[in-house]
């Protein structure tokens, strides 16, 4: 049964130099030199191949383990994670001024999505490190950044974000865990968090907790919430670890997916109460929280474009294996082939790298407008950049991970009935993916975060400034031979999405929310879809540019060319059907639902 996994090296750097622009970095990141980028890459690569991803299988199978003295983590992980921590992945990003590298997000991102392939349990701890690292170092105190940061930098130290509770699910806002004022500048801590990502393991020696809960006499709702940094083991004023803090896991969650990632119930002061420390202001938590949430949400989705990968190269490794049926014509009945040679296998395997490379095209996009909103020494490519950046979070978020769990139930059905035995490993991509369009503000929170937000944002202009931006590709397409076809589609899709654009956007002006709210989600993904063909048609115009050139490599620019054709032929279409259940299917949504249904 074919194992392993192969860093797709290749199709990374020209997603990062042809489609989103990662050359455009070097101004704002002078040591982002080519060499740099390739050398970080084929490292990464070499890591996630030799180290996490011969992990992934056994991790899932072994799962981890609840004991008195904590949570052990399956075989092999501790190792994997001092290696990691070593090498500097983990401050690859990082301020510098704390022990990081400082290299562009997009960079980290491109990264990451190795790690998500090779062992999506693994990375989701590095990951949630990420967002710790960057919400204290835009929140923290200065005491607290040169006591955490270098530690968590480092990877010595690992983060976690507690936000759910049990009574309170994605309504933040009705959380109840409460912090006491000391008097001596430190809160004591106590609730109950469910669904905490590596909230108790092995593999770090302290584990640094960011924990929402509510002031005495706090406002309701998500007004009255605010930001805690809660030490597994507190630290001393030398950097020195003191004593354990009064926080522990009360219980492994037995999911249905990664298994090798500990999911915890965290408690919060069972002897009492919990030391924390206030990050930022009172009661602005949740603007602290989503410093990390929007990163977090591009990082899911990477996750999504990750996942996906390493389950179509297991079900490409299996069509080549796999010999069943006769070819087309053949009047042999005794010679089977290969079940690549069937046209709905070969539909299948196209489908699934298709959308792998939409969404790996429309997440490095996103990854790119943050670093120059964030860095660009050019105030309007600074202010242009922010826009499309918090346009893009929903679409990154939401697209890739509803098209994981579609790309892996295809690898099970390339696999046939050995798909759907545990052995083959296809089906635990299945199992891992389908977390994802959950967790991290689910998939339809961020259908209303477009329509609510990011639609009406600054009047529109966003969402004015990217269908442009599509309309100009599609009619450059238009005028070229070999992709006018793919410029007719996208032409007539981006007017589709404008048409939709204007339906929903004069519900809201209209004040009929309800309205427009019902076609969030079916908004979200015509966009997405529209906003993953475009940027596959710019690297099918960079291919073709690059095909008149000595010596290239024709082989693999023609195949971008025809994954690009492929998404506009057998993928954009879906947007038009998509068009009556946005501006038309509302009406049965906000129905009373009929008896029979009840």
């Amino acid at each position: 049964m074919p194992t392993g996994f192969t860093p797709p090296v290749k199709d990374i750097r020209f997603a990062l130099d042809a489609i989103a622009g990662l050359p455009s970095l070097t101004d704002s990141f002078p040591e982002l030199t080519s060499d740099v980028a390739t050398a970080v890459l084929n490292e990464a690569a070499k890591f996630a191949a030799e180290v996490l991803a011969p992990l992934n299988a056994p991790g899932d199978h072994e799962g981890n383990k609840k004991t008195t003295g904590g949570v052990v983590t399956a075989s092999g992980f501790k190792d994997a994670y001092r290696r990691f921590s070593q090498a500097g992945w983990n401050g690859l990003t990082a301020p510098s001024a704390y022990g990081g590298q400082e290299l562009p997000h997009t960079l980290g991102t491109a990264v990451a999505e190795m790690w998500q392939s090779a062992n999506l349990s693994f990375a989701l701890c590095p990951m949630l490190t990420q967002g710790v690292i960057e919400a204290l170092n835009t929140h923290g105190s200065q005491e607290q950044k040169a006591l955490y940061l270098p530690k968590l930098i480092s990877g010595e130290w690992s983060g976690t974000m507690n936000l759910t509770e049990p009574q309170a699910g994605s309504d933040v806002g009705a959380l109840k865990t409460r912090a006491e004022p000391v008097g001596d500048g430190t809160f004591r801590i106590t609730g109950t968090k469910i669904f905490i990502t590596w909230g108790e393991h092995d593999c770090s020696e302290n584990i640094v907790h960011l924990v929402l809960a509510r002031l005495p006499n706090a406002p309701e709702g998500t007004r009255g919430i605010s930001m805690f940094l809660v030490p597994k083991i507190l630290v001393n004023g030398d950097g020195t670890l003191g004593a354990r803090n009064d926080v522990v896991c009360a219980g492994l969650e037995h999911k249905m997916g990664i298994h090798a990632s500990p999911t915890c119930v965290m408690s919060y002061g069972e002897k009492g109460g919990a030391t924390g420390y206030l990050v930022g202001s009172a009661d602005k938590g949740m603007a602290n929280m989503f410093t990390m949430m929007n990163g977090a949400r591009l990082a899911v989705g990477i996750q999504g474009v990750g996942i996906a990968e390493a389950a179509y190269q297991k079900a490409l490794a299996y069509a080549h294996e796999r010999k069943q049926g006769r070819a087309l014509g053949s009047r042999d009945r005794k010679e089977s082939v290969a079940i690549i040679e069937h046209p709905d296998v070969r539909r299948m395997l196209m489908t699934m790298k298709a959308l792998t490379e939409a969404g790996r095209a429309l997440c490095y996009a996103n990854a790119v407008a943050i670093d120059l909103a964030l860095h660009s020494k050019d105030a309007n490519e600074a202010a242009k950049a922010r826009g499309q950046a918090e346009l893009l979070i929903p679409l990154s978020k939401a697209w890739p991970t509803d098209m994981a769990v579609e790309v892996a139930s295809l690898g099970i059905q390339v696999h046939g009935g050995m798909g759907f035995i545990e052995e083959t490993g296809a089906a635990q991509f299945y199992r891992d993916a389908r977390i994802l369009p959950i967790y991290e503000g689910t998939n339809g929170i961020q259908g209303v975060d477009l329509v609510g937000r990011k639609l009406a944002q600054d009047g529109g202009a966003a969402v004015r400034a990217f269908i442009e931006e599509i309309a100009a590709n599609a009619a450059a397409l238009s005028k070229i031979d070999p992709l006018k076809d793919m410029g007719g589609a996208l032409g007539q899709a981006v007017a589709t999405l404008g048409k939709a654009s204007q339906w929903i956007g004069g519900q809201l002006v209209a004040g009929r929310v309800a309205e427009a709210l019902a076609g969030a989600t079916p908004y979200l993904r015509m966009f997405a879809t529209v906003a993953a063909a475009h940027y596959l048609a710019i690297g099918a115009k960079a291919a073709n540019h690059s095909l008149t050139q000595l010596g290239a490599d024709k082989a693999y620019l023609t195949a971008r060319i025809s994954v690009a054709r492929f998404f506009a032929h057998n993928i954009l279409p879906q947007v038009e059907g998509l068009l009556p259940a946005i501006m038309e299917g509302g009406a049965e949504v906000l129905a009373n639902f009929p008896d029979e249904m009840k």
